[in-house]
């Protein structure tokens, strides 16, 4: 079944697929074809539900496999690799125990010892990373492990068969095994560092019932929902469900009842997605002093909405756990120390490591502006505990730094109100100022 399917009566079709593919079975395969068929729909209306499924992180499109149903978890609780994910990092190839491959593995074991000694560390769960050693593939089948050939090599049509049996996958890739495991490892810590990142997903979960308006509402319909829920703005959508506008109450004093909200609503609205920053949204919101964010897919259908004050409380109150080391800004930070002067402010020193050169071989410009922002993103946080979005910063280099120099970098609070801190930050290298920057920043308040 094909055709055009921009009518208002796909939105309710919209909907109901989109229900449909959350009550499948975890691990079920979802076709387009198939959907539209069983449904009694079109193709494009079918991708278009599927499409929205995967922004709502309902199912998974992966290489080689096709798009599967999966558990929605929250990305704040530890979640380990699956053997389907560990396929499409090394590029590879499935040989056998597809039904293994939403399975999660929990340690990867290197096979570069002898059988034996091997087996003492492979348990249900594992990835043995091996050669050409088809013993070593069928003892770790037989161990609940699944299998990951390096090297461009395959296995046996027995072996093959026992992963199968086993629902445990047996994969294949071209790469060496100290490449692949690098690249597996890679992949982990960029997975650790995303989710300490706070996005919009984690703070509300979509929704099918969400306070909106349509173009065609009038003025009355606004003031009725207006006394119902206590709010004073909404986003106005279209047919299809896309936001078009927002609407406040300021928007229609004056009006007559019977006034339609395409007149009188605000077009092109901020908007955020499920994967935006927090941090990114509450810039926006504070510096454009915006109460209410509509919540879009890819194609700008409304998901959900959150409030400035949702925004800012989940950064005031967000536990902040420890860097891993792995993000650029740790790797140049992770060698300064923090430093008290006699009257209690904080001033960080260290030295100019060869990672943080420049073209000319000495600390690069960009590095100094980063070390910078972050002595002074610690000294307002150490004056008003609380979180702050940055405003503007202007720096000045006045002398190169050489690698290996000791330096220390001192920030001053210049001014500091409820909202807003000035601060100037200086970098001295042998007692004297090699860079400056001044730097203003909003303190985020919930309230």
């Amino acid at each position: 079944m094909t055709g055009n399917d921009n009518n208002p009566n796909d939105s309710t079709k919209h909907e109901q697929l989109l229900q449909h593919i959350r009550e499948l079975p975890i691990g079920m395969k979802v076709s387009v074809r198939q959907m539209a068929k069983d449904r009694g729909v079109s193709d494009g209306t079918a991708y278009r539900a599927l499409k929205e499924a995967e922004q709502l992180g309902l199912v998974s499109t992966k290489e080689r496999i096709g798009t599967v149903r999966v558990d929605k978890k929250k990305r704040n609780n530890p979640e380990q690799l699956t053997f389907a994910e560990v396929l499409e990092i090394v590029q590879g190839s499935l040989l056998g125990g597809e039904d293994g491959l939403e399975k999660s593995l929990h340690k990867l074991v290197i096979g570069a010892m002898e059988l034996d000694e091997m087996m003492a560390y492979i348990d249900a769960g594992s990835l043995l990373i091996v050669g050409n050693r088809e013993n070593a593939h069928k003892r770790a089948l037989e161990y609940g492990a699944g299998v990951l050939v390096t090297g461009g090599f395959g296995t046996s049509e027995e072996v093959k068969r026992l992963a199968n049996e086993r629902q445990l996958p047996i994969l294949n890739c071209r790469h060496d095994t100290f490449t692949v495991a690098s690249m597996i490892n890679r992949a982990m810590y960029d997975r650790l560092i995303k989710r300490k990142i706070m996005i919009i997903a984690d703070l509300i979960e979509p929704s099918s019932r969400n306070r909106v308006l349509k173009q065609s509402t009038e003025v009355a319909d606004f003031l009725k929902l207006s006394a119902e829920t206590g709010s004073s703005r909404f986003p106005v959508t279209d047919e299809w469900n896309r936001v078009v506008g927002m609407v406040t109450s300021k928007d229609v004093i004056g009006s007559p009842s019977g006034q339609a909200l395409d007149k009188l609503m605000t077009r092109r609205p901020m908007t955020v997605t499920l994967n935006t920053p927090v941090a990114s949204a509450a810039h926006r919101m504070v510096s454009e002093g915006i109460e209410l964010l509509p919540v879009v897919d890819r194609q700008r259908k409304l998901v959900g909405t959150i409030s400035r004050s949702e925004v800012l409380r989940a950064m005031q109150f967000a536990n902040r756990p420890a860097h891993l080391g792995e993000t650029f800004d740790a790797l140049m930070w992770g060698g300064f120390a923090e430093q008290r002067d006699s009257e209690g402010r904080l001033y960080f020193t260290g030295l100019a490591t060869p990672q943080m050169s420049g073209t000319l071989g000495t600390i690069s410009e960009g590095v100094l502006t980063a070390l910078m922002q972050q002595a002074a993103s610690r000294s307002v946080e150490d004056l008003r505990k609380r979180e702050h979005v940055l405003d503007n910063m202007t720096t000045y280099f006045l002398r190169t730094v050489p690698i290996d120099a000791g330096i220390s970098i001192v920030p001053y609070i210049i001014e500091a109100s409820r909202r807003y801190v000035k601060v100037e930050v200086q970098v001295v290298q042998e007692g004297d100022v090699v860079a400056k920057a001044m730097l203003t920043a909003q303190t985020i308040d919930p309230s």
